[in-house]
């Protein structure tokens, strides 16, 4: 048997602010708060379901710009410019790492900073 990733776990000044904004763009809700780490995932699956869920531990020294890994996400009811919208809406900002304008994706940052990207292709929901 192979394994599965069940769990992203993010370092973060503020789980409650990240979960929140996470929440937002992904349709998660919260599964598990223990004061320090925030964790969120789909509602039927929680921890261990078939999408994974993220972790926001708090520290005091986070890392802020590029991941070693960083999360892509897709648009699932509407475009790639609809989709931009509403994630700079809920608290997202563009980031130039260097972009050319070619690109078929977005790069943004979340409300710590943290990196991810908004790619063009749509994808049916979990």
């Amino acid at each position: 048997m192979a394994c599965r990733i069940t769990e992203l776990v993010i370092d973060c000044v503020e789980p409650q602010r990240l979960g929140e904004f996470w929440c937002a763009v992904l349709g998660y809700v919260e599964i598990g708060w223990d004061g320090d780490d925030l964790g969120i995932g789909p509602a039927e699956g929680g921890f261990g379901g078939l999408q994974p869920a993220l972790v926001f531990s708090r520290s005091k020294e986070p890392r802020r710009g590029k991941l070693p890994l960083h999360i892509d996400v897709s648009a699932t009811d509407r475009d790639q410019g609809a989709e931009l919208e509403r994630l700079l809406a809920l608290g997202a900002r563009k980031v130039d790492i260097g972009q050319t304008g070619e690109e078929s994706w977005h790069v943004l940052a979340d409300p710590e900073g943290n990196e991810f990207c908004l790619l063009r292709e749509r994808v049916e929901p979990a």
